[in-house]
């Protein structure tokens, strides 16, 4: 995780001069974010753009990923409610100044074209805890992994390499949570508070945050997401909150986890955790890998990729590669 992040959904005007500016921006975003982040490399600057289901309907790309579709609201125990989002931008770096500068940049080249639904400025607290007090994102994949759980791959070959982003600002009751206990709040999250070490299985509540949203296939394999959620707030107005953001190569597996949380597993098993944590967003996007971006700014129809002809055996037997030719 890095220090700082500031994450700004956006809803971009109707009309040709909108999406004008939109295509405008994914051909001009991977230079701004170079010629930003080249003060400092240490800085680590990075950007990702998401894209929301409306506007990719309307940038009319000739094909839409598998899984792309509004954020479905939630209303079980407690509710998370779906809000307007066509863009989401998510500025990382390990200084808060190069986020501010290029979402600077970035908003400058929209200008009237995008309305700004939400803008969260994240922080990092401590050792990468949140304002609860509990280290977030400890279950992130690593490696392979993360690969496998984040990245697009053969199920959607045409929007292979891209991914799936939900977000959600969550506002929390600090009274009423810091009315708990130690033992209360870690029964509820289902590790230690200190030390960060998960309960074991059986010692666990049902209702646990980590057991709710540890989901498996039918196979039973465990379907990871990557988490970088960010702490934000303003003390003297007594905001404090956790702005969630997950990434997988299918938003499905995010869907249920939150499924689980709101509704319960079974219904009634809610994530206690929301008895002082409020939704008060919600948005789904696709993000396209960089060469993609490149073609929706063009205004250019997608492509199925190119599959490699089979070998054709020659009549010796051979298939003619290379070192597997006969009679060399």
């Amino acid at each position: 995780m890095t220090r700082s992040a500031i994450f700004v959904t956006l809803t971009v005007a109707e009309g040709d001069e909108g999406l004008a500016q939109v295509r405008g921006l994914c051909a001009d975003l991977p230079s701004l974010i170079k010629a930003v982040g080249f003060r400092s490399a240490e800085a680590g600057l990075t950007c990702v753009l998401g894209i929301g289901a409306a506007l990719w309907d309307r940038l009319a790309p000739g094909a839409a990923p598998q899984g792309l579709h509004p954020f479905r609201e939630i209303s079980g125990v407690h509710h998370a409610p779906s809000t307007p989002g066509d863009l989401l931008l998510h500025v990382r770096a390990a200084r808060p100044d190069y986020c501010f500068e290029l979402v600077t940049h970035v908003m400058r080249r929209l200008g009237p074209a995008a309305t700004v639904q939400d803008e969260t400025q994240g922080f990092k607290f401590f050792d990468n805890r949140d304002l609860l007090g509990f280290v977030d994102g400890t279950e992130n994949p690593l490696g392979a992994a993360l690969t496998e759980a984040v990245v697009i791959g053969d199920e959607d070959p045409l929007f292979a390499g891209g991914s799936y982003v939900i977000v959600q600002k969550y506002l929390h009751d600090m009274t009423g949570w810091e009315a708990m206990t130690v033992e209360q709040q870690e029964r509820i999250i289902g590790r230690h508070k200190l030390s960060d070490i998960e309960f074991a299985d059986a010692d666990k509540a049902s209702f646990a945050h980590n057991v709710l949203t540890n989901i498996e296939d039918a196979e039973g394999n465990q379907l990871e997401i990557l988490r970088d959620n960010m702490p934000f707030g303003s003390p003297a107005h007594g905001e404090f909150g956790t702005y969630f953001i997950g990434y997988a190569r299918e938003p499905g597996r995010i869907e249920t986890m939150l499924t689980n949380m709101f509704v319960g597993n079974p219904p009634g098993n809610y994530d206690r955790i929301l008895d002082v944590s409020t939704a008060v967003t919600g948005g789904l996007f696709f993000v396209p890998p960089a060469d993609m971006l490149d073609t929706i700014a063009a205004g250019g129809t997608l492509a199925e990729p190119a599959s490699e002809p089979e070998p054709v055996a020659r009549p010796d037997g051979s298939l003619g590669l290379g070192s597997l030719k006969r009679g060399n």
